[in-house]
């Protein structure tokens, strides 16, 4: 996990002057190939299973359509969501996986732009915590999951901010930046809200089922 989390640190580094040159699909799909890494690293020294595979495209096209028809409520979405529970059920690297190939498939709907590796970014570190925090009490239970997730929210609104920060050319200056992240509460909270709602109606049972088929059809086991 850590060479994963070492090689997409290097790619944002190595892409920004990609970015800056408006080839961020570029970027996008080099970040897509990284994220896959471990899992053929993984496969290299196992029996592939193409079921596992299967199940991740299902979670991280509903986790990507499920974010097209809240369109236009800002910020409102099931996304993370289903990246959180993907985590809990499947672990740190399926958590990361499912949470990048959302933000680049649901910007085919809804536009690709400059923020879209930063999108995959953050909400593939998203599930990748979820993973981590799996076997602890705050992912066991409702009220831990529905702080993780109000939390995720703000700090995934406060990682965007950075794509444009670091992307204006001419210098900004403090005041400046406190003032964009201050625009930004609004969003931010509208996104930790709907989290928590999500998580709260629908989290025990989405977990449930998908530890279910972890268990039932042997899907991505340590």
């Amino acid at each position: 996990m850590l060479i994963t989390i070492a090689i997409v640190l290097f790619l944002l580094l190595v892409g920004f002057p990609l970015i800056l040159n408006d080839q961020y699909l570029i970027v996008s799909l080099l970040f897509m190939i990284c994220t896959f890494l471990p899992f053929l690293i993984r496969f290299e020294r196992r029996k592939v299973a193409g079921r596992e595979l299967v199940m991740l495209a299902i979670l991280a096209s509903i986790a990507a359509v499920s974010r097209v028809p809240f369109a236009s409520l800002p910020s409102v979405q099931p996304t993370t969501f289903v990246i959180i529970v993907t985590g809990i059920a499947f672990g740190a690297e399926s958590g990361f996986v499912v949470g990048a190939l959302a933000a680049l498939v649901s910007n085919l709907f809804l536009g690709q732009g400059p923020w879209t590796p930063w999108q995959m970014y953050a909400w593939g570190m998203i599930g990748l915590c979820a993973g981590f925090l799996r076997n602890t009490w705050m992912m066991k239970m409702t009220i831990g999951r529905c702080v993780f997730g109000f939390i995720t929210g703000i700090l995934f609104g406060w990682v965007m901010n950075l794509w444009y920060i670091v992307g204006v050319f001419q210098e900004i200056t403090l005041v400046e930046i406190l003032a964009y992240y201050g625009a930004s509460v609004y969003f931010d909270l509208a996104h930790a809200i709907s989290n928590v709602f999500f998580l709260i109606l629908f989290g025990s049972s989405w977990v449930k089922i998908l530890q279910r088929f972890r268990r039932k059809y042997g899907l991505l086991e340590v």
